[in-house]
């Protein structure tokens, strides 16, 4: 992996993210393709892909709660880090009404996420 303050390349097999780590960023995918892995018990499991012009990390990055999964490339991958202060100061100008619900939204994904069986 190599990065700069704006931007990862990953290659095949390099790691973003780790399930329940903490969070100080999020990632925008400009290209490549990414495995969302999640454990359950020893095993770990595929459960999603990311592809060229999706977000990555945004939930834990809203809600400031340690990562729901692991995030690996399968592809070399190049993304771009969006900071925690630079999302802070644009929510900042939003009316409150707009922060509200992206706390709504993340908060109900989690609690879906939760539901799930892997």
């Amino acid at each position: 992996m190599t990065a700069s303050r704006e931007s990862i390349k990953l290659l095949p097999g390099d790691f973003l993210l780790h399930e329940g780590a903490e969070s100080t960023e999020m990632y925008y995918l400009q290209s490549g393709t990414l495995a969302v892995l999640k454990r359950k018990g020893e095993a770990v499991q595929q459960i999603g892909t990311i592809i060229s012009g999706e977000l990555v990390g945004e939930m834990s990055f809203l809600d400031k709660e340690p990562r729901s999964a692991s995030v690996k490339a399968l592809t070399e991958c190049v993304l771009v880090v969006v900071p925690l202060d630079k999302l802070e100061a644009t929510l900042d100008a939003q009316p409150k009404w707009f922060t509200a619900l992206l706390h709504t939204l993340t908060d109900r994904l989690r609690k879906a996420n939760a539901r799930i069986r892997i």
